[in-house]
């Protein structure tokens, strides 16, 4: 079975620029994607955030390069009008968190929004897991 995931910002962010302790479940999630097991989405509106913290790590040019990267390893979902007004009434502490909800509620039989702020998402009508609950979950099932 292949999951459909959106994944939140902190989650990438931990991938490229290996924070501990969570660059290895955000790791472990692509792998599964390059392997073909997960589908990965993004929010258009993440990449800029993605790109201003990574780009402190990496530097300009080697940010690029991760932003070519994942336009590569995942679906970026297209974030207009109707996500930004959808985010004004989600009733989201976090108003990024809210764009990003609203941006995954338009993809279509999305399985869950992977990120590390569950609590930031205590409204999500989608399951909501982090990294690391997943990919015990996945294991479970699978045995």
């Amino acid at each position: 079975m292949e999951y459909k995931l959106f994944v939140d910002s902190d989650v990438v962010i931990d991938f490229f620029t290996d924070r501990e302790p969570h660059a290895n479940p955000a790791s472990e999630l692509f792998e599964l994607s390059e392997q073909g097991y997960v589908k990965l989405y993004l929010s258009a509106v993440s990449i800029n955030n993605i790109y201003y913290i990574v780009r402190r790590f990496l530097g300009h040019k080697k940010t690029l390069e991760v932003v070519e990267t994942l336009t590569e390893m995942t679906e970026i979902v297209g974030t207009t009008k109707k996500e930004i007004i959808q985010a004004l009434k989600n009733n989201f502490t976090d108003y990024e968190d809210s764009i990003q909800y609203s941006s995954a509620l338009t993809i279509v039989d999305l399985d869950l929004i992977i990120t590390r702020n569950t609590k930031d998402y205590r409204n999500s009508s989608i399951a909501v897991m982090t990294p690391l609950n997943f990919l015990k979950m996945k294991e479970k099932n699978e045995s």
